[in-house]
């Protein structure tokens, strides 16, 4: 991701998603709200026009600072997800145990 573009959050009550677009290409981030508490992140999508761009990490990332700004906790159910905790343990204070 050489240029920065927004990456936005679209909450659809009980599901949402993290989004990047660019040059016509979308990557996503799905996730279930477990109560006001928890989020469970369950699917990401990052197209090949993205790959080793640092896309996905990026999703993580945004959700990560959100969960910290509002409390809630991530369970990190999408593979890729759990992989990037792994690999962050200074995100430890926003995973669910």
């Amino acid at each position: 991701m050489s240029e920065t573009k927004p990456i936005t959050l679209e909450d659809n009550g009980s599901k949402g998603r993290y989004v990047y677009r660019a040059d016509g290409h979308e990557a996503e981030m799905t996730f279930s709200k477990v109560g006001t508490s928890q989020i469970i992140i369950d699917h990401t999508e990052v197209p090949d026009a993205f790959r080793g761009q640092g896309v996905g990490l990026a999703l993580v990332t945004r959700a990560v600072e959100d969960a910290r700004q509002s409390g809630v906790k991530i369970r990190p159910l999408c593979p890729f997800a759990a992989a990037q905790f792994r690999r962050h343990e200074e995100w430890s204070d926003v995973l669910a145990r």
